[in-house]
């Protein structure tokens, strides 16, 4: 049980927010907002550090899946510095979800994103 949701919940959202950025000013700034500047993102496909890094990630995932979000999937946990939450890539125009996966990811002191470990549960074949 988390002691301090609001916390976790408000980096969750950022995080959100900055996957769902498609221009790349508002992507600049969610990242911005989200990520410490030499923050990390790790999954399967990427590994990558600091803003830009991360701003490539995201562009790239709306590249390959066009009028997509990023959703949350269930509840966002914590405690001390790390959240824990699952997300699902959902098209917009039918509610399908052919993506879905858990993240994990520290905090700074400042409610920033550290570090993100990604792991994908459903992906398209071909993807």
């Amino acid at each position: 049980m988390s002691v301090n949701t609001e916390r976790y919940e408000t980096a969750a959202a950022r995080y959100f927010e900055a996957w769902n950025a498609t221009e790349p000013e508002a992507l600049r700034k969610a990242v911005a907002a989200a990520w410490a500047t030499d923050g990390s993102y790790t999954d399967p496909l990427a590994d990558v550090r600091g803003h830009e890094g991360v701003a490539a990630v995201i562009a790239a995932a709306h590249e390959q899946f066009p009028g997509f979000a990023f959703r949350p999937l269930g509840t966002v946990d914590g405690h001390h510095d790390v959240v824990r939450f699952g997300w699902e890539l959902v098209n917009e125009a039918d509610g399908s979800a052919p993506v879905a996966g858990f993240d994990v990811v520290t905090l700074d002191g400042e409610g920033r994103i550290r570090q993100v470990m990604g792991f994908l549960d459903r992906v398209p074949e071909g993807a």
